[in-house]
């Protein structure tokens, strides 16, 4: 059985989508029929994103942890309990491809760690062109890539446990494991064959994550458009690597 688990946090608005496009990888012939379960783990959910996820025939499990990295450790601790051979981990407000999950089980590695894009900057208002542009430019999205992103990734279950799963960490928590993955020698797959494409919403679920990264390049390009407002947020992620913002405050809350 493969396994899918995705945190949320007040995600009504976008989590019918992300499970509508899980279910479509979840069909795809090249998995030759294997069940695949998933699960969205309820971090402090105030709003209808139990009740849709449900509808739209996911398990759910709810927490108050306020911790990405206790609710993505708790979904994988729920998918093995159940027999997951492998993990696939993405976030809320995100669409997976159609073969998100056969071309990370393609790649026959013990992880892969997948790229992600963008396909509406509309949100980020007069910046919007010029944010797509730098975050074009300089975001490397290609196979032998070095971005993690818990909203694509995937790991055996032999290989997660070795590892010892997701820490505890408030943000960079896939940085975390993919550093102790590779402690243990596990094959680690640097692929941009599975395809998801994420939310640039302006507001970030996840300081220090992927929504931070872009507020904080808007930010930055916004120094030349001083009136254009960009709300506060903490420093990039590690996971988008040192060529997009300088280095991360998050880091120190991981391994690196």
């Amino acid at each position: 059985m493969i396994g899918v688990a995705i945190p949320a946090h007040d995600e009504e608005a976008h989590i019918a989508a992300t499970l509508a496009a899980v279910r479509v990888a979840a069909a795809h012939p090249d998995l030759q029929g294997e069940a695949v379960r998933v699960v969205v783990v309820l971090d402090a959910c105030a709003d209808d994103t139990a009740r849709l996820a449900r509808h739209a025939g996911a398990w759910t499990l709810p927490i108050e942890a306020r911790n990405v990295g206790t609710a993505r450790a708790t979904g994988a601790d729920w998918l093995l309990a159940a027999g997951a051979r492998w993990l696939a981990f993405t976030d809320a407000d995100t669409r997976v491809d159609a073969r998100w999950l056969a071309a990370q089980l393609a790649l026959q590695a013990d992880a892969v760690c997948g790229s992600v894009a963008v396909d509406d900057w509309s949100a980020h208002g007069p910046l919007a062109d010029r944010l797509q542009a730098h975050f074009d430019h300089h975001y490397r999205d290609a196979d032998g890539h070095r971005h993690i992103h818990g909203a694509n990734l995937g790991v055996s279950a032999e290989a997660y446990r070795r590892a010892g799963g997701f820490a505890p960490l408030r943000c960079s928590e896939d940085v975390a494991l993919v550093d102790a993955l590779a402690r243990t020698g596990a094959r680690i797959a640097w692929s941009a064959l599975p395809r998801v494409w994420t939310s640039a919403r302006p507001q970030a679920r996840a300081r220090g994550g992927f929504g931070d990264t872009l507020l904080a390049m808007a930010r930055s390009l916004s120094e030349v458009l001083p009136a254009v407002p960009v709300p506060d947020v903490a420093d990039v992620s590690p996971s988008l690597g040192a060529r997009l913002l300088p280095s991360p405050a998050c880091a120190r809350a991981a391994v690196r």
